[in-house]
Parts: C-alpha cells; sequence; structure tokens
C-alpha cells in the first residue's frame, strides 16, 4: 500500500509544483508533470528515510513530496532549457 500511496501523493504533489513553478522550460504535458511529481515523492521518500525524518515503509508527506516535485522540476527544465537552446 505504501508505493500506491506514494504514487497518489506524487500525482497531487506534480500537479501542485506544476502550479508553483510555471515557466517555459516546464513540462507542459499532464503526463510528463504527472510522472515528474511521483518521481519528486519516491525521491522525497528515499531522502526523508536516508536521513532518518521518516521510518522504513512510511512515504513522504505532501508537503515533502511537492518540495521533491519542484527540485525534480528544476532539474528537469535546466537540462530541457539547455538542451533547447543548443538546437
Amino acid at each position: 500500500m505504501g508505493i500506491i500511496w506514494t504514487i497518489i501523493i506524487g500525482f497531487v504533489a506534480g500537479v501542485i509544483a506544476k502550479l508553483i513553478m510555471p515557466g517555459d522550460n516546464e513540462p507542459s504535458g499532464f503526463i510528463l508533470t504527472t510522472v515528474l511529481g511521483i518521481i519528486g515523492a519516491f525521491v522525497a521518500t528515499w531522502v526523508g528515510q536516508a536521513l532518518g525524518w521518516y521510518r522504513a515503509g512510511k512515504g513522504a508527506g505532501l508537503i515533502g513530496s511537492v518540495v521533491g516535485a519542484i527540485i525534480i522540476l528544476t532539474i528537469y527544465g535546466f537540462f530541457a532549457g539547455s538542451r533547447r537552446s543548443s538546437a
């Protein structure tokens, strides 16, 4: 159930992160934004467990997942922006 909950929270976190960080270099597709939000939720869960914030089997909450999604969106925007400017 933990992975399913992380995916659901990641979906919501991706949408919230996109609303917080609109921009030209950000993914414009709904599916890509959702996938990056889910990746952000998994990253937030992994970092939180590594730092001892969450116990094993417990996922990051909504706020942690949104922060993780914002970090992933920023990294994506950096690489997508540099790829577009060189083409």
